[in-house]
């Protein structure tokens, strides 16, 4: 199973057979490490309807087939460009042929580019025997906890960049939290207001639990 960092909040993540997209935000960003059209898709997930999310979802859905996966009101809107969609609610989980994503809690807010007020979500994703924690765009919240309790986390996808998430200390006392195996920064250093010191980050995550941070720039792959 293979993670590949794409920018911002984007994730590509493969078991060498399926392709699943997570926030594809890369045109009009800055740090994407790949355009739109070089992609490939199985599936497309969404945590949420913010533009730097959703991102090139539908273009990317209308060039490979690959439905989009994300909130009721978010895949219901995407759904009208004529995409084919799943629209779970928080704590829904959608099967695949190759695993599940369970929609999960964020604290954030989320309107969709036509004005669609709804609500946001952190995805974990099942594939490859793999269990990846997705936060999503969150704040710092205890029932975090929770989400680890329930499924054990191999890899947490962890915003970090302040301002218009939970910001490096907070990110951190989240990993605690979660207690992944793996966590894997992303949100920060595309925008100046999301700027941080991610290596402050990984020594205070790997100081205080027993989770190693992999820092990643756009374009760099983990594997397990």
């Amino acid at each position: 199973m293979q993670i590949r960092y794409l920018g911002h909040s984007a994730f590509e993540i493969t078991d060498g057979k399926t392709v699943v997209l997570v926030d594809p935000f890369l045109t009009g960003n800055p740090k994407a490490a790949v355009t739109a059209d070089e992609l490939e898709a199985t599936d497309i997930l969404i945590t949420h309807g913010h533009e730097d999310h959703v991102g090139d979802a539908v273009a990317i859905s209308k060039r490979t087939g690959a439905p989009v996966t994300s909130m009721t009101e978010v895949a219901r809107e995407l759904g009208e460009e004529g995409i084919e969609f799943h629209d779970p609610n928080l704590g829904g989980t959608v099967t695949y042929d190759w695993g599940t994503v369970k929609l999960v809690p964020a604290w954030h807010t989320s309107t969709t580019a036509k004005g669609t007020v709804n609500t946001p979500s952190g995805l974990l994703i099942t594939i490859g025997g793999v269990t990846v924690y997705h936060l999503g765009d969150t704040a710092l919240f205890s029932d975090m906890a929770l989400v680890g309790r329930r499924t054990p986390i191999d890899v947490a996808l962890i915003c970090i960049g302040g301002h218009y998430t939970m910001d490096r200390h907070d990110a951190a006392v989240a990993a605690g939290l979660i207690g992944a195996a793996t966590v894997i920064p992303c949100h920060y250093n595309t925008f100046p207001p999301i700027e941080t010191d991610v290596m402050a980050f990984k020594s205070d995550v790997e100081a205080d639990t027993a989770s190693e941070v992999v820092v990643l720039d756009p374009g760099e792959t983990y594997s397990r």
